[in-house]
């Protein structure tokens, strides 16, 4: 088991040896990719639920995302990886979250056996949240109407909630993958009620960047990245301190490739290889283009800096969750 604990908040990877003081809580259970708004009216109700019974209020979620684990190879864009879900729950005000490994052995458990081992006989809940599309357990059996009926028999409360439309279209990880794989940055943001960020270990890049005049910090891009191509301005966050820059993804004129994302941070020059960069997306700036040569592409950045610059300068957060991420001052 993997536990940590941050300022009151706590981190598990399993339900073996649960903390007694997290016992009898008020859970929501799902996928919880991206921790959109639609998901951010679940975790408001567990909240609610949790202080009015004065219980914990726990996330349970599971990692890698299912649909990953009975494709050939990873496909899907994943909006939050674990680390961030946790970073997520912990900024809307939750005591802990619960990452469960998820393989193919897990998927064979039984939704009767989810139900009466893990959630009453460990967790012990009081109450269990989930969104109308939720499902569990071998060939997802496990329906809302099955969750509600069991907790009815074995005395948790059940609450189903629909899920959250915007513009006549529901809220879900879906529409945002495909926001932000044409580069709708700002719609994407709306969607999820905070700045898209995403981190990486800084690596060795061509140092072509070096050469142009804009060194970048070059972060790998998980299997099934899919974000456009293009330029965006970008607050990073390294350790405490927050960096503005603009950052680009693609090399349509060198090696496409399995591109890093290349962040180019204003009045920065350390070394930080081997470091842990998190990158939160504040604008879209172009698309990617082919120049005719060095010179034109130069000038290009040179503008590209300056329109970023202009839209950090006015950047604030869209929440009280964006706020809390720290990605703003």
């Amino acid at each position: 088991m993997v536990r940590t604990e941050v300022t009151g908040f706590t981190r598990l990877s399993s339900l073996a040896d649960l903390p007694e003081n997290l016992r009898g809580a008020c859970v929501a259970i799902g996928n919880f990719d991206g921790l959109h708004r639609g998901h951010q009216s679940i975790v408001a109700a567990l909240r609610a639920r949790a202080e009015a019974a004065d219980v914990p209020a726990l996330m349970l979620t599971f990692e890698p995302h299912p649909r990953d684990v009975f494709a050939p190879s990873p496909f899907m864009f994943r909006l939050t990886q674990g680390d961030a879900k946790a970073r997520l729950a912990q900024a809307m005000g939750l005591d802990g979250i619960i990452i469960l490994p998820f393989d193919k052995a897990f998927s064979q458990n039984e939704a009767e056996v989810f139900v009466e081992t893990m959630l009453v006989e460990q967790l012990g809940v009081r109450s269990v949240i989930v969104g109308a599309d939720f499902h569990f357990g071998r060939q997802r059996r496990g329906t809302p109407a099955f969750l509600r009926a069991a907790g009815e028999r074995l005395g948790f409360d059940v609450e189903i909630l629909d899920l959250m439309d915007e513009s006549d279209e529901p809220i879900s990880s879906s529409r945002i993958r495909a926001a932000l794989s044409e580069g709708a940055v700002t719609a994407a943001n709306r969607l999820l009620g905070y700045h898209w960020f995403f981190e990486g270990c800084v690596v060795k890049g061509d140092q072509r960047g070096r050469e142009l005049g804009f060194p970048t910090a070059n972060t790998m891009t998980p299997a099934g990245f899919q974000l456009a191509q293009g330029v965006y301005a970008v607050r990073a966050r390294l350790g405490d301190r927050l960096l503005d820059g603009v950052a680009a993804y693609g090399k349509p004129m060198f090696d496409n490739q399995l591109p890093p994302f290349e962040t180019h941070l204003f009045d920065f020059d350390e070394d930080i290889y081997g470091q842990t960069l998190a990158v939160a997306l504040v604008g879209h700036i172009r698309g990617q283009e082919v120049f005719s040569g060095l010179d034109e592409l130069m000038a290009a950045m040179d503008r590209d800096a300056s329109k970023a610059r202009d839209l950090l300068a006015n950047a604030t957060p869209v929440s009280p969750v964006d706020e809390k991420l720290g990605f703003f001052a």
